[in-house]
C-alpha cells in the first residue's frame, strides 16, 4: 500500500531519551511586519530581535542553516495562543500584520520529530539512516505546515554536520514504509540551543 500523502511540517513525538513529548514549548514574538505566512509544524530561527516586553522574536527557517525549533501554536496575544478575531484559523496569513503574533516553539534540542519525505526522484532509503538531511520548503493549505523532508534528488544525504537534520528511521507504523512520501524521524541536526553550533 502506497504511503498517504499528507505533509504537515515537523511535530515533536518524543525525547532522545524516549519519554514522549509532554506539548511543552516557549513563546516566541512574530513581528507585525514579517509578511511570511506561518502555521503549526514549521520550522524557525532567531530573527535577531524581540517585542517591547523582552519576548525573543523568531522568524520562518530556510532550507538550509539552523532552526531554533518548530512551531506548535500561533496566535496574536502572548498570554493566548489564538486569534480572536478568527478561531477557525491556525496559521499566520503570508503578509505584515497589523499587530505581532506569537508562537509556541517546541525548542529543546533532543527532540525528536516526525516528518514526511517530499516525493521527488530518488527516495530515502535504510543506507541513508544517521546521514543528515535538510527540510524542503513548503507553503501552508491554510490549516498545516507544508514543509517535508527533502528526498535524495533534492539534496544529497551526508556526514556533514550543518545539514539541518539527522535521519533517524522511519516511523514505526503500519502503513509506512521507504519510499514516495515516507514519514522518517528526526533530530535537529543545526539546532541554535546546542552547543558547539557554528554562528551561536
Amino acid at each position: 500500500m502506497a504511503n498517504v500523502n499528507r505533509p504537515n511540517g515537523l511535530s515533536p513525538v518524543k525525547h532522545l531519551t524516549g519519554a514522549p513529548y509532554n506539548g511543552q514549548g516557549n513563546i516566541y514574538q512574530i513581528a507585525a511586519a514579517d509578511t511570511n505566512g506561518y502555521a503549526i509544524g514549521d520550522p524557525v530561527i532567531s530573527s535577531g530581535s524581540g517585542d517591547a516586553n523582552g519576548v525573543p522574536g523568531i522568524t520562518l527557517a530556510a532550507a538550509t542553516g539552523n532552526i531554533r525549533g518548530v512551531i506548535m501554536g500561533l496566535g496574536t496575544m502572548e498570554g493566548g495562543i489564538f486569534n480572536p478575531l478568527n478561531l477557525n484559523s491556525t496559521v499566520r496569513p503570508a503578509a505584515a500584520q497589523a499587530t505581532d503574533w506569537y508562537a509556541i516553539v517546541a525548542d529543546s534540542p533532543d527532540l525528536i520529530f516526525k516528518v514526511q519525505e517530499h516525493a521527488n526522484g530518488t527516495q530515502l532509503s535504510a543506507t541513508e539512516i544517521g546521514l543528515n538531511q535538510v527540510l524542503f520548503l513548503g507553503t501552508n493549505n491554510g490549516f498545516s505546515s507544508g514543509w517535508q523532508l527533502a528526498s535524495v534528488t533534492d539534496a544529497t544525504p551526508a556526514t556533514t554536520s550543518t545539514l539541518q537534520v539527522r535521519l533517524l528511521g522511519l516511523d514505526r507504523t503500519r502503513d509506512n514504509a521507504f519510499g514516495a512520501n515516507a514519514k522518517w524521524l528526526v533530530k535537529i541536526n543545526a539546532h541554535e540551543l546546542s552547543a558547539g553550533t557554528a554562528g551561536n
